[in-house]
């Protein structure tokens, strides 16, 4: 049988059973989509969502990137379904109008002389796990890039394909329609716990308008909020809010073939349209509150600007037009999502701490998931290895390509 999950099996029996997902984001509407999708699953599938609005969706508030620039090969086969997702979505999705607004082109990273080695080690990694990269020397960044001031680099890496950016918004309106087309109804609550039996499995979810709702599997999606549900069934998540100010600026003088640049000192930009994005690095990167969405205006004069136009020199008479801060549900541990089973609560799935990179990662893990509680098994990417097991193991799978 033919599906979004590939040549699947027969199983003989479909699964039945309801699914409770707390929070209708990204990742939580793929998961939606993708169950409801499956051909082995006739169950009910209930999305609680408190904001059906998104306004401050970490899906709608990001800016809707996606690479293969990884250091883990997993995040490499992650985002790669991603970007074949996103590319294919007009017929996954059955939305032959659907326009994601995907424009792909590449990340640069930048490096000087004390990262050329590390960028070259991943750039290594990358080749073998399929990602066209290209490594460049300063010279031939200058003559790539003309625009860019390369005197204090040593190297840059970028991609043939594979890369680009979207519409975050869109995606996740998608998703959902999708579901709900398949059978998924969305509730505007919130899920403010886990009630778990006496063989400790999750047996309902207390919402905070309509009470007790029974379930056979739970997803805790709430990104930054996930915490907070998590210990409710127990469960500890070393995950945070974390806010990132995305300012939008205009540049009188044209910066032609443009990707996304990430400067070595932690700042990044891209082109929007006829304007451009960037966020300055986080000096210090304080926990925040998950209602905090407070623009620090003051960061594009003091932090931003500076480090934009020592980059980019034409970038000296930039002008802010508008800007808008957004949360990373942040992994402090490794900087990786938690995925799966929770421990010693098998039908608690958990889909957490992304650390920014949800929105292009949300159509492999809203995949795995579903596979998962249809299979008992991950199908297509093996996504074991982020199993909160290892948190249990102090044994941290690092992603240290985080932007």
């Amino acid at each position: 049988m033919l599906s979004n999950f590939g040549t699947i099996p027969a199983m003989g029996a479909r699964l039945t059973g309801k699914v409770v997902i707390a929070g209708g984001g990204a990742i939580g509407s793929a998961c939606a989509y993708f169950l409801t999708s499956c051909p082995d699953f006739s169950g009910e599938v209930l999305v609680i969502e408190p904001d059906p609005t998104y306004r401050e969706a970490a899906s709608t508030r990001s800016a809707s990137s996606i690479r293969q620039q990884f250091s883990t090969p997993l995040n490499i086969d992650i985002s790669r379904f991603g970007m074949e997702f996103l590319r294919d979505a007009p017929r996954r999705l059955e939305d032959a109008r659907l326009d994601l607004g995907l424009l792909e082109s590449s990340y640069l990273f930048l490096a000087t002389s004390q990262g050329r080695d590390t960028l070259a080690q991943r750039a290594t990694l990358q080749r073998e796990h399929a990602v066209e990269v290209r490594l460049w020397d300063r010279a031939e960044l200058a003559t790539r890039y003309p625009w860019l001031h390369t005197e204090d680099l040593a190297a840059g890496c970028d991609t043939l394909r594979g890369e680009g950016w979207f519409d975050g918004h869109a995606l996740l309106a998608a998703l959902r329609r999708a579901g709900e087309q398949g059978g998924a109804r969305y509730l505007r609550d919130s899920v403010i716990g886990f009630e778990r039996s006496a063989e400790g499995r999750v047996a309902g979810v207390l919402l905070e308008q309509r009470g007790r709702i029974d379930c056979d599997y739970a997803i805790n999606a709430a990104g930054t909020r996930s915490a907070a549900l998590a210990a409710t069934a127990g469960i500890r998540l070393p995950v945070v809010a974390r806010k990132r100010n995305v300012f939008v600026f205009t540049c009188p003088v044209a910066i032609p073939h443009c990707p996304l640049v990430i400067d070595p000192s932690g700042l990044w930009f891209r082109p929007e349209g006829n304007r451009f994005l960037c966020g300055p690095p986080q000096d210090p990167d304080p926990d925040v509150s998950p209602q905090d969405f407070e623009v620090d205006l003051a960061a594009f004069e003091t932090r931003a600007w500076p480090l934009l136009a020592h980059r980019v020199p034409a970038f000296e008479a930039v002008r802010m037009t508008s800007a808008w801060a957004g949360h990373y549900d942040y992994n402090t541990f490794d900087q990786n999502a938690f995925i799966g089973p929770a421990p010693g609560v098998g039908n608690l799935l958990l889909a957490s701490g992304f650390s920014g990179h949800g929105i292009q990662q949300s159509p492999a893990i809203g995949r795995g998931l579903a596979e998962h509680i249809c299979y008992g098994e991950y199908r297509t990417i093996d996504l074991s290895p982020l199993s909160y097991a290892r948190y249990l193991a102090n044994a941290p799978l690092r992603e240290l390509n985080i932007i």
